[in-house]
């Protein structure tokens, strides 16, 4: 019955509370090990075992280090870590309410069977405050999802325009302004300007540094120094979280913070998607007019149905699902990157809940690219379409003649071509009788006569075979 709650409903795609989990589940699987919960666990995991290893070869009496079979163990820990050890470290959270303590309680758990490990356990999680797990943990979670899923994605799309660019550098366009008929331009030009947008904008999120701290509850070794008051912890931190995997952590260490890292560098990351998604609206709503007009066709598909009752419909899907999933995503990146580094005094846990939904912003950023690269994959130019709305343009011409008549000092020449052009329809006949009226030498009259909306480009083809 509508309304009316099922608490014998199973959970299945068509279950699932959101449409990353239900509706499009298979598409985000290379995302979902890396930014979901059991994700999240893997990498504390990781993060508690790299800071044990290190604690084991600082040269402490009561911490010898580790034998080799150990370090492989515990990495094995790391590596295999399956749903069943994610549901696991649940049960355990249960009873401490804890859910970073329900890790160590784990891991403590792994060593009954070997004295060695045994014997050092409460070295793990030693000193060490629970967001010195979380926030090293998140960070690991971006660089996996943003280098192993996030731009493979896009640099996917933009290898395709790119391609598309140079393709069709020379196909001749009109353009455009304020939807009126404006300058020609070429396919391949306007397809490089994204291209040359993305590749900036690419360059932004791939050059913020993934930061973590490694400093105790409220970032001055406080605990640490009790414990070993003459050793260098903050060397000892810095250590382990620049170290590459998987012995350390690979990530920038943070040596300023409170409890929390300040997440600076998590806003730096979301807006620099964020920017790069407002460049992937503006150009699917572009192509999305380009199809309207005949400039693309769309690849039939057999079995797929446009509309619902109109059967000649092929609806340029692909281009709509990217448009209002980019806007999803940048919807909840705008929220991470405004809350995130604003925290009451020494730390609050309004973070916490939203870290949670990384994934689910990022998830909707590779949705919106998927769906991008299947609809750049389905388009068609339509040579004849382009062609056709330029010779109904010879307006446009309008500004190349006065340029002309400008250099030789003709009078007025952009009143006369204004009062010629604005609100007429023109055509060859009445562009090149203008032409030939005009006192200028007789080789720049034969250039302007020879000049045809399609042939008046300028270095658009150049400019797209360089992007």
């Amino acid at each position: 019955m509508t309304g009316t709650y099922n608490p014998g409903m199973t959970f299945s795609a068509i279950s699932a509370l959101s449409p990353l989990d239900g509706r499009y589940a298979a598409k985000l699987s290379n995302l979902r090990p890396l930014m979901s919960e059991q994700g999240y666990m893997q990498r504390r995991v990781q993060v508690e075992v790299a800071w044990f290893i290190a604690l084991s070869d600082c040269g402490f009496a009561e911490f010898k280090p580790l034998t080799p079979g150990a370090r492989t163990y515990l990495l094995g820990l790391v590596k295999h870590f399956s749903t069943a050890d994610g549901e696991a470290i649940k049960a355990i959270e249960k009873t401490t309410n804890h859910d970073v303590k329900a890790v160590e309680y784990w891991l403590k758990s792994k060593f009954e069977a070997r004295p060695e490990l045994l014997g050092a356990s409460e070295f793990v999680h030693f000193a060490c405050t629970s967001e010195d797990i979380n926030n090293t943990s998140h960070a690991l979670q971006l660089k996996s999802g943003r280098d192993l899923v996030l731009l493979p994605a896009l640099d996917a799309i933009i290898a395709k325009l790119r391609d598309m660019a140079h393709s069709f550098a020379s196909v001749p366009m009109l353009s455009r302004t304020h939807g009126q008929t404006a300058s020609p331009t070429t396919v391949g030009k306007e397809i490089a300007n994204v291209v040359v947008r993305l590749v900036a904008a690419r360059e932004k999120i791939i050059a913020v540094k993934l930061m973590a701290k490694m400093n105790g509850a409220v970032g001055n070794y406080n605990a640490h120094l009790s414990a070993w008051p003459d050793f260098d912890w903050e060397a000892f931190s810095r250590r382990v979280v620049e170290t590459p995997e998987p012995m350390g952590l690979g990530l920038t260490f943070q040596p300023y913070s409170i409890q929390i890292e300040p997440h600076d560098y998590m806003a730096e990351l979301f807006d620099a998607v964020a920017r790069t998604n407002t460049i992937l609206i503006d150009w699917s709503r572009d192509v999305w007019g380009y199809v309207s007009l005949g400039y693309f066709k769309q690849k039939l598909k057999d079995g797929e149905v446009g509309s619902s009752t109109m059967p000649h419909k092929v609806n340029p899907i692909d281009f709509e699902n990217a448009e209002g999933n980019l806007g999803l995503a940048n919807a909840l990146l705008k929220h991470l990157s405004e809350k995130l580094p604003i925290s009451r005094w020494q730390r609050d846990l309004t973070d916490s809940t939203v870290l949670r939904n990384m994934g689910v912003a990022l998830g909707y950023a590779v949705l919106a690219y998927q769906s991008l690269a299947t609809g750049l994959g389905k388009l068609e130019i339509n040579e004849a379409a382009i062609a056709d709305d330029l010779d109904s343009a010879w307006e446009v011409l309008a500004e190349p003649i006065q340029t002309v008549m400008r250099r030789f000092g003709l009078p007025q020449p952009y009143e006369q071509l204004k009062k010629f052009t604005r609100g007429e329809p023109m055509t060859r006949e009445l562009m090149q009788g203008f032409i030939a009226n005009l006192d200028i030498p007789a080789s720049e009259k034969e250039r302007l006569l020879a000049m045809t909306p399609g042939s008046y480009t300028g270095k658009a083809a150049e400019l797209a075979r360089r992007a």
